[in-house]
C-alpha cells in the first residue's frame, strides 16, 4: 500500500471564517464552448507565481456562488483556479426534481459528462491555469472527480479529491494503477453516500495500488461543507479543507 506522509508544517491550520454574507468574486465568469454547446466557467488567478492550478466541479446545483467562494479562497494560497460548468450556460436548475435530472442526464451519458468535463479543463488551460492540475468537485462533483480519475482521459493530474461526493464505482469501471492519488472527504453523518460505500471505495484503490487518503468526519452530513446551509458543519469543513490544502501544498 503506497500512502501520503504529510509533513507537520504543511498541516497548520488555515485562518478559515465562514464567508461574508455579500460576496464579491475576485475573478471573472468565462463564456466557453464545448463541441458548439455554451458554457459558462469562471477563473480566477492565484498570481504570476502560481504553484500550480486547481479544477472545480460544482454539485447538483450547477456552478454559483459557492464553488466561486471556493475558488477564491484557493486563488488567495495561490493556485489558478477554474470552475467547471458541466450543465450549459444559464442552465442553474432551482427545484429539487430539475437538480436531480439534470444530474440523471450526465449519469447517464458518461461519455458526454467527461467529454464536458475535460472540455473545461482544456478551457482552464486555455485561460493560463498552471500545470499541473488537482481536479477536485462537490457532491455530484466529487463523483464526476472520481469518473475521471477512473477514465485516464485527463493528462497532467496531480491529484483528484471529493468533498462529500457520490463513491461508487459504475459496472465495467476501475482504477488503475497509474491513477494520481486521491483524498476523499466523507461526512460520517452522511445519510447519501454511506460508510460502507466509502469501505468499498478504499478497498478499490488498495487492490489497485493507489494513493489515497479518506478522511471522515463525524457527525457531518452530507454537503456538510457548504457555507450558511442547514447542512454546514464546521469542525469537519475546517479540518477536511486544511487536509486538502495540505495535498496541494504536497503535490503541487
Amino acid at each position: 500500500m503506497k500512502k501520503i506522509l504529510l509533513p507537520s508544517s504543511a498541516i497548520t491550520l488555515l485562518a478559515l471564517a465562514l464567508p461574508a454574507m455579500a460576496f464579491s468574486p475576485a475573478g471573472q465568469d468565462i463564456a466557453y464552448s464545448v463541441n458548439e454547446e455554451n458554457f459558462q466557467g469562471y477563473f480566477v488567478s492565484g498570481g504570476d507565481n502560481a504553484q500550480g492550478s486547481v479544477v472545480i466541479i460544482h454539485d447538483w446545483d450547477g456552478l454559483g456562488d459557492y464553488e466561486r467562494q471556493r475558488a477564491d479562497m484557493l486563488a488567495d494560497a495561490g493556485y489558478d483556479v477554474f470552475t467547471v460548468d458541466l450543465y450549459g450556460e444559464g442552465n442553474r436548475p432551482q427545484s429539487v426534481d430539475d437538480k436531480r435530472a439534470a444530474t440523471n442526464r450526465l449519469y447517464q451519458d458518461r461519455e458526454r459528462m467527461r467529454a464536458l468535463t475535460l472540455g473545461g479543463l482544456a478551457q482552464a488551460r486555455e485561460q493560463g491555469a498552471a500545470e499541473p492540475t488537482v481536479i477536485m468537485g462537490y457532491c455530484f462533483g466529487g463523483a464526476v472527480t472520481l469518473e475521471i480519475a477512473r477514465s485516464g482521459e485527463a493528462d497532467n493530474i496531480a491529484a483528484y479529491t471529493s468533498f462529500h461526493g457520490g463513491l461508487t464505482t459504475p459496472e465495467g469501471q476501475a482504477y488503475s494503477s497509474d491513477t494520481a492519488p486521491i483524498f476523499i472527504a466523507h461526512g460520517g453523518a452522511d445519510s447519501s453516500v454511506s460508510l460502507d460505500d466509502v469501505a468499498t471505495l478504499a478497498g478499490e484503490l488498495e487492490a489497485a495500488g493507489v494513493t489515497y487518503e479518506v478522511g471522515i468526519y463525524s457527525g457531518a452530513p452530507h454537503a456538510y461543507s457548504v457555507f450558511g446551509s442547514d447542512a454546514y458543519h464546521e469542525r469537519a469543513d475546517q479540518r477536511s479543507w486544511t487536509v486538502f490544502n495540505a495535498w496541494l501544498d504536497e503535490l503541487l
